[in-house]
């Protein structure tokens, strides 16, 4: 009997593998929630409150609202979060999972807690969104990279 053993190319990219980080869109989530409940009494329209004021040069001050704050640092977690989609492992699995499930909390959400309607929580939701997409299509990229590379 033989057997086949498949030895990867000397040029192909190492596999990444890593510990295991939970879903970090759940951090501006939690915060939108405590802030929401705790600090705006329920009411979505203090997102809009203005932080701070900023003189551009043309004159007009750029005003800062605190939902404007908590989706930038969202973007920022959401880009490591696309960083962290790129492994590959059993670990990435159980990640992906997460993130699914965030989602659906955020979504269940957002159809029904008043508290949760504003364009502020919608971007989050959108954000939990391309977390999920993005993370299963680059697993499903990189599998079948390696079912091509392993018939070659």
């Amino acid at each position: 009997m033989v057997e086949h053993v498949y030895v990867p190319p000397t040029g192909a990219a190492p596999r990444r593998t890593g510990p295991f980080i939970p879903p970090l869109l759940i951090i501006p989530f939690l915060i939108y929630n405590i802030v929401v409940f705790l600090f705006l009494g329920g009411n979505p329209a203090g997102w809009s409150n203005t932080v701070l004021n900023i003189a551009m040069v043309s004159g007009v001050p750029w005003a800062v609202s605190v939902g404007d704050l908590l989706i930038v640092g969202s973007l920022i977690l959401l880009f490591f979060e696309l960083l962290k989609s790129t492994r590959i492992g059993a670990v990435s699995i159980l990640e992906h999972m997460l993130s699914m499930i965030v989602f659906v909390v955020i979504l269940v959400e957002f159809l029904l807690l008043g508290a949760a309607s504003s364009t502020v929580f919608f971007i989050l939701l959108v954000m939990a969104l391309i977390d999920v997409v993005a993370g299963f299509t680059m697993s499903i990229t990189s599998a079948t990279r390696d079912m091509s590379m392993a018939g070659h």
